[in-house]
């Protein structure tokens, strides 16, 4: 049996987002067999990474330490070029997986991938019939980059990626980088789950 892989980088995931489109907070909502989908999230990815982290505004999280959260210094803006930012002030001069809370179906082979391209640019992410700005890696290199944007009310992640050395890596499996939005997501990921894994629930 082979050993699975372990990434010798730091993960962090997104879970400060507004979740208009829910109505509800969807970091908190139960999934698959986890009280919330940020903890599936967690549980899922921990064992492959050597750090890993949950950004977001609030402490709303009751299963990881006080020191595996990075709280967001902007309470009102939403925006991810913020919460980088405040990654980037913790985690210094280091490449970091980052993905949101609401794609919880990307694969380990498929990060392991995005990490293996990521050696020789300071961003790569994931591209299936869209690009997937939030699902790859990102060097705190781009730091100056992320500084300058916020002071010039600059908040498009497209922007950020354009303006480094960046590299988009191409996935097949469009299902696997499915955006949990709205309800009708979120019922065909639980599906997902339950198809691909052979639960029952």
């Amino acid at each position: 049996m082979l050993n699975p892989p372990f990434f010798e980088i730091t993960c962090v995931i997104l879970c400060g987002g507004k979740s208009s489109r829910m109505g509800e907070d969807k970091s908190l909502l139960p999934f698959s067999f986890s009280n919330s989908l940020t903890q599936y999230q967690f549980d899922r990815l921990k064992p492959y990474f050597k750090n890993i982290y949950l950004s977001s505004k609030t402490d709303k999280f009751d299963f990881i330490s006080a020191n595996e959260l990075i709280l967001d210094e902007n309470k009102d803006i939403f925006s991810p070029i913020l919460a980088l930012n405040t990654i980037f002030d913790k985690l210094k001069n280091q490449k970091v997986f980052i993905i949101t809370v609401d794609t919880p179906l990307v694969s380990i082979e498929s990060i392991s991938k995005l990490i293996d391209e990521s050696k020789d640019v300071d961003i790569c992410v994931a591209q299936t019939e869209k690009i997937h700005n939030l699902c790859g890696v990102f060097s705190s290199n781009i730091s100056s980059t992320i500084k300058n944007m916020i002071e010039n009310d600059i908040h498009k992640i497209g922007y950020l990626i354009k303006n480094n050395k960046f590299k988009v890596i191409e996935f097949q499996n469009n299902d696997e980088f499915i955006n949990i939005n709205n309800k009708n997501d979120y019922l065909n990921a639980l599906e997902y789950i339950r198809k691909n894994y052979n639960y029952d629930n």
